[in-house]
């Protein structure tokens, strides 16, 4: 597999695209007045301890008070088999240090832990833990030994804290895990010395997305970084020579007058990804809805008949719904419970195969994920580790006209709610004339199709009725005015 990493940087945003065999996989996006803030160190002030949900809400500087779970609190033994609860652990007032697992989403605020990580190229540094792991993804257990052996060794490691080894380092010698931790070791100081920070205020921010991609997003596959903006390609180049030397040759300066985006067709694709129907190469098509509580994936046959059976349509439209389905969740972002609703199908073994399918899709998806078995309405149920906002929620906002329902009464719907309100504005007061104000295609529909019904309502009130169409008005929109 051939990876690509685009990069398009405006003052504005920072936008990376992650290309896999020339398809778009990953997008993203990074506002600069919007920043992301997973990752982020802050110095907290707990303002409300919760013990009916066993949370906390901190205050760090945001619009919204932060959420605390017991769970995520470092001071919990995790070989003790006593319960402990947040009373124990936190009271009001106190000052804590804290870092963002997830960035606020809708109507809720950040997700905190104490459990602090600080992830350089190689490894992940844990100062509250004492437990050394290696990342699953990493399968040679002479190459686990090597790597685990390799940190052991290393004098200036932290004697009671926690590492874990990340998959890059399934290429790193000895000297670069040593300079790793001594990178770390500084960072860890500069964070822990916050003597002099009042609380509210960020004591460490996680690297810029375009650092970021060298940090996270490196492997194996890699072929090409390009990057539109000559400062931020030196910026990469300098930062990499320094710290991911082996990166630097990957690093390049796209110079085109054509928007990079554009010269590999990822603007359509960022396009498609806010559309609800999905198109399949073979004709079929998936329907990706997504609510506040989860979101729905529904597999449909469209225009593919197949070629020997109806089983075989379906099984092959399933198969390739399910490489679809891995590619949308990761374009779209969409994380926390996901429902798929593959079509039905007869034979076991075509079932296992399309869950063998989608499992294997999945496997690239840097997100944790976790699959249920096909249950007995033939449905799919799935998690998808949420740290920050879906594309959607990132480009989109509520449309103000459906205010995000989606749909919109119909004219004749409308229609007959003014009627009602006619009737009730003659009874409550004594009106020589009523004005309706109303939209174009509501007007046109009152004075046309339902032009008998309007005259048998003048006749039963016995008050004339003009209209006036109102350009600004939404279809659902309507006054009835009393003159």
């Amino acid at each position: 597999m051939s990876k690509e990493i685009l990069i398009n940087i405006t003052p504005q945003e920072t936008r990376v695209a992650i290309l896999e065999n020339g398809m778009l996989h990953d997008l993203y996006i990074e506002r600069s007045r919007n920043r992301g803030l997973v990752g982020n160190v802050y110095k907290g002030k707990v303002v409300r301890v919760l013990p009916g949900m066993e949370a906390a809400f901190v205050e760090i500087g945001l619009e919204k008070a932060a959420f605390l779970h017991v769970s995520d609190v470092a001071q919990i033994s995790k070989n003790s088999s006593e319960q402990v609860h947040i009373g124990q652990l936190l009271r009001e007032g106190q000052q804590i240090l804290v870092q963002v697992l997830k960035d606020q989403l809708g109507t809720k605020g950040a997700r905190l832990t104490t459990n602090i990580t600080i992830p350089s190229r190689y490894l992940v540094f844990m100062p509250n833990a004492d437990n050394i792991g290696v990342s699953s993804r990493i399968e040679s257990e002479s190459e686990r030994e090597r790597l685990k052996n390799y940190l052991l060794e290393q004098e200036d490691r932290i004697k009671d804290a926690g590492y874990i080894i990340r998959t890059a380092a399934e290429v790193a010698d000895k000297e670069a895990i040593a300079s790793d931790i001594k990178y770390l070791n500084r960072l860890w100081e500069n964070i822990n010395n916050t003597a002099d920070v009042k609380p509210g205020n960020v004591v460490h921010k996680d690297l810029p997305l375009y650092l970021r991609v060298l940090r996270d997003m490196v492997d194996e596959d890699l072929e090409i970084i390009r990057v539109d903006s000559r400062e931020k390609c030196n910026n990469m180049l300098e930062f990499a020579n320094r710290y991911v030397p082996e990166v630097s040759a990957f690093i390049e300066h796209y110079p085109g007058e054509r928007p990079v985006f554009d010269l590999h067709a990822v603007e359509d694709e960022i396009q498609k990804g806010l559309e609800r129907k999905v198109q399949l190469k073979s004709g079929g098509y998936l329907i990706i809805d997504q609510t506040e509580a989860m979101t729905t994936i529904d597999v449909n046959t469209g225009g593919f008949v197949g070629s020997r059976n109806l089983e075989e349509t379906i099984f092959k439209t399933n198969l390739e719904a399910a490489q679809g389905i891995a590619r949308q969740l990761r374009l779209r972002n969409l994380g926390g419970i996901v429902i798929l609703d593959f079509i039905d199908m007869l034979e076991e073994e075509h079932k296992r195969q399309v869950m063998r399918a989608l499992e294997k899709a999945l496997e690239k998806d840097h997100a944790r994920t976790s699959i249920s078995e096909v249950s007995s309405l033939g449905l799919v149920e799935m998690t998808r580790k949420r740290t920050r906002e879906s594309l959607e929620h990132v480009l989109c906002g509520t449309c103000p006209t459906c205010e995000g329902r989606g749909t919109i009464k119909t004219a004749e719907t409308v229609c007959f709610e003014i009627f009602r309100e006619i009737l009730r504005e003659a009874r409550l007061f004594d009106a020589k004339e009523l004005l309706v104000l109303a939209a174009q295609d509501v007007v046109d529909l009152l004075v046309d199709e339902e032009s008998s019904s309007l005259a048998e309502l003048e006749d039963f009130i016995g008050i004339p009725i003009k209209f006036q169409v109102e350009e600004l008005f939404t279809q659902e929109q309507y006054d009835v005015v009393i003159l």
